[in-house]
C-alpha cells in the first residue's frame, strides 16, 4: 500500500469535507463528546473556503490513489496555524496523520515562519502523543464554552461592527497582548462582517473576529472580553475557547449560564510569547 502526498486543490473539497466530518465525529463519538462539525455540508464549506483562499496551504494524502485525508496551514499572519487535520477513520493510526503533519511543518520551515501552533482535543490522547513526538510544546489548557448567556454586558462599554479603519488599532492591541498581529484573519473577518470592536469612552479597547470556534479575541481587560461575549447572539460551532489560566473569565462565563463542552490544548513550535492581557484563542491558535 502506497501513501502519497500532494498539494490539495479546490476539486478536493467534497472528499476532504466528508472525511473531515466523519473523522471528527468518530473521535468525538468514541469519547462521548459532541462533534466539531454538525453536518458534512458545514465541514465541506469550511474546507472549500480554505482551498479557495490564497493564504492557506493545503496538503492531501492518497492511499493507492484514493483520497484519505488532508491538513492545512494558515498563512495569513506572521504565526502559522495548523489544521484541521483529518484522516479517513478506516485508515487512521497507519501513519497518514503523521505524514500530513510533517508536510505542513516542512512547508512552514521552507517559508521561514517563526512559529506554528495548533489546538488539540484534550480528550484525544493519541493526537496529543503525536504532536508531542513531533516537537510541539503544551502552552495552555483551554475550555470550549457554549450555551445561552444570561444578564447583560457592562453598560460603560459599547460593542459595534469592526471596519477597515479599525485594523491598525486592533493590530496594536494584538501586538501588546501576543507580540504579533493577526492582521490577515482580522481583515477577512471584517470583510465577512463578523468582526466586532469594543469601545470605552470612545476608544477601542478590544476586538473579536467572532466569538466562535474559529474566532479569536483580544482586550485590554477581561471586561472588554465580557462585553464582546455578551454582545454575541450565538457562538458558532461547538462554542468559543477560553484559557483556564484566566480563572476570573472562566468563572464569569459559568456564572452567566455557559457550560463547558470540552477541554482543549494549545500547542506550539517556535516563537511563542506568553500573552500579556486578556485573550481568546481560535481552534487554530
Amino acid at each position: 500500500m502506497t501513501l502519497q502526498l500532494r498539494r490539495a486543490e479546490p476539486a478536493d473539497a467534497h472528499a476532504a469535507g466528508d472525511i473531515c466530518y466523519r473523522a471528527f465525529k468518530a473521535i468525538a463519538d468514541a469519547h462521548r463528546f459532541p462533534p466539531d462539525f454538525p453536518s458534512p455540508e458545514l465541514a465541506t464549506q469550511l474546507v472549500a473556503d480554505f482551498l479557495g483562499h490564497q493564504r492557506f496551504y493545503g496538503v492531501a494524502a492518497e492511499l493507492n490513489g484514493k483520497f484519505i485525508g488532508s491538513n492545512f496551514l494558515d498563512l495569513r499572519n506572521p504565526i502559522g496555524g495548523i489544521g484541521p487535520i483529518t484522516v479517513d477513520p478506516a485508515v487512521q493510526n497507519d501513519g497518514a496523520g503523521r505524514a500530513l503533519m510533517e508536510a505542513v511543518m516542512r512547508e512552514s520551515e521552507s517559508r521561514e515562519i517563526p512559529g506554528i501552533r495548533l489546538v488539540q482535543a484534550g480528550y484525544h490522547s493519541r493526537s496529543l502523543a503525536l504532536y508531542l513526538k513531533l516537537g510541539f510544546q503544551v502552552r495552555e489548557h483551554l475550555v470550549c464554552l457554549q450555551g445561552a448567556l444570561t444578564g447583560s454586558a457592562e453598560s460603560a462599554r459599547r460593542v459595534r461592527p469592526a471596519i477597515g479603519e479599525d485594523l491598525s488599532t486592533c493590530n496594536r492591541l494584538c501586538m501588546s497582548v501576543h507580540g504579533h498581529s493577526r492582521n490577515g484573519e482580522l481583515a477577512d473577518a471584517i470583510a465577512r462582517g463578523t468582526a466586532q470592536v469594543v469601545e470605552r469612552s470612545g476608544r477601542v479597547t478590544g476586538y473579536a473576529t467572532a466569538i466562535a470556534f474559529f474566532g479569536h479575541a483580544v482586550g485590554e481587560s477581561n471586561a472588554d472580553l465580557e462585553a464582546l461575549i455578551g454582545a454575541s447572539k450565538s457562538y458558532p460551532g461547538p462554542g468559543f475557547l477560553v484559557p483556564t489560566r484566566n480563572s476570573e473569565l472562566v468563572q464569569w462565563c459559568l456564572r452567566a449560564g455557559l457550560r463547558i463542552v470540552q477541554p482543549m490544548t494549545l500547542m506550539t513550535i517556535g516563537l511563542y510569547n506568553l500573552p500579556d492581557g486578556a485573550w481568546l484563542p481560535s481552534v487554530t491558535y
